[in-house]
């Protein structure tokens, strides 16, 4: 892409897809894009410090669950919530120092 960001597509598990972006990015950091399906995995594997969600105001009972089976995700972040004029809220969950990563 312009300005030199490259996406790779694979087939791996969290575990080894996460291993392949960190020795890809050496010292930076590692970003997940994806869908709900793909970021719950992440979640679920414990593999997130830093979770920053969107929520667009649309008909419920559309799309996929974020949060489908991740009861008790709440307990390892700092969740931080801000609705702005347009209706979009921005959920920012930043994992706590106490929680095992």
């Amino acid at each position: 892409m312009e300005g030199g960001t490259t996406f790779h597509f694979i087939d791996a598990s969290v575990h080894d897809a996460l291993a392949m972006a960190k020795e890809a990015a050496g010292d930076l950091d590692v970003r997940i894009g994806g869908g709900p399906n793909t970021i719950r995995q992440f979640l679920a594997a414990n593999l997130i410090d830093y979770l920053h969600v969107a929520i667009v105001p649309i008909i419920l009972g559309r799309g996929e669950r974020l949060w489908e089976g991740l009861e008790g995700l709440e307990d390892n972040f700092d969740i931080e919530s801000v609705t702005t004029p347009s209706g979009v809220t921005h959920l920012v969950c930043n994992r706590r120092a106490t929680s095992p990563t």
